[in-house]
């Protein structure tokens, strides 16, 4: 399952949805409506429209969804849906509670930022004021002239997890995203604390959709790349992760509690601007797209903050 925010109309809220296709967006709430009345005549669950409630409502909702969208492609039925080309993709989750940042997470990404190896996770955070969707801008702020670029694949927490081990990790997920780790290079190595380089307004792409885990058979095997007005700039696979996704979940989870909704982005292979001889940042006009397999594409325009 793709599971979408979309609008029809920029005065209309974001609502959830799901691609049947990709072609169609499916409505989940009025796809639950119809598949509730059919099997018992009327609507006895709160299914709800709003993506953030959504993620927060935790497994028994996403499973409510999966029940829904197997109903409609079962018995061929029309619940609202709209073709893709009709509707506006928003951020999937646009204000999860966290939003945790693993970096140097690929060797060679390490090696050329001029840094060792890390013996734990590199964690820092976003805030939601830096989200944005599929079909947004990226906002190149007058802070910075150098404005860089990072592929990541992103994690989507499913259901409150505390303590976990590894070896269960894989129960906490509900999917995946890909994520573009912008970063204000100079912002960020101003200071030992890299926040206020990773956080600027309207910065950070997310989606275009979340696919649920059960249809990712191996997050440690997806080739991952980025390119910058056609050329290709990182191509690497989350093989080479330094810490892979089961880690994570037991690492950051032994610290604090991850809750539904919440997404980590989970590093970036090398390959970005800043290494580039001369280096390759950002600017005005330029698109940088996203690319991870099995997930799909992820690609935005660069604008100045006006």
């Amino acid at each position: 399952m793709k599971l979408v925010s979309y609008r029809k109309g920029k005065n209309n809220p974001f609502r959830i949805g799901a691609m049947l296709d990709k072609k169609n967006v499916l409505d989940l709430e009025d796809a639950f409506r119809q598949m509730e009345i059919a099997n018992g005549g009327e609507v006895t669950e709160n299914f709800p429209a709003d993506p953030n409630a959504f993620f927060l409502a935790g497994p028994d909702t996403f499973e409510l969804a999966k029940q829904a969208v197997n109903y409609v492609e079962l018995k061929h039925v029309e619940p609202l849906q709209f073709d893709r080309e009709e509707v506006e993709l928003g951020t999937p989750i646009s204000r999860p509670g966290k939003i945790i940042c693993v970096g140097k997470n690929y060797a060679e990404h390490a090696a050329e930022m001029k840094s060792d190896i890390p013996d734990y996770p590199v964690l820092f955070a976003k805030f939601a004021n830096a989200l944005i969707g599929p079909e947004d801008a990226i906002k190149k702020s007058h802070l910075t002239s150098k404005l860089d670029y990072e592929a990541e694949l992103t994690i989507v927490i499913g259901k409150e997890a505390s303590n976990v081990h590894k070896e269960n990790a894989g129960e906490y997920i509900l999917g995946y995203t890909i994520g573009n780790d912008i970063s204000a290079r100079d912002l960020q190595k101003r200071t030992p604390q890299w926040l206020q380089g990773k956080t600027l307004d309207r910065s950070t792409p997310v989606g275009p959709w979340i696919v649920t885990a059960d249809e990712i058979t191996d997050p440690a095997n997806l080739k991952i790349k980025s390119f910058v007005n056609g050329e290709e700039r990182q191509s690497s696979n989350t093989k080479h992760l330094i810490f892979n996704i089961p880690y994570l979940i037991e690492f950051i989870s032994s610290i604090m509690t991850l809750e539904p909704g919440d997404i980590i982005l989970t590093g970036t292979p090398n390959g970005v601007g800043f290494a580039m001889d001369p280096p390759g940042f950002l600017n005005d006009g330029d698109t940088v797209k996203i690319e991870i397999e099995n997930i799909g594409e992820l690609e935005n325009r660069v604008e100045d903050l006006r």
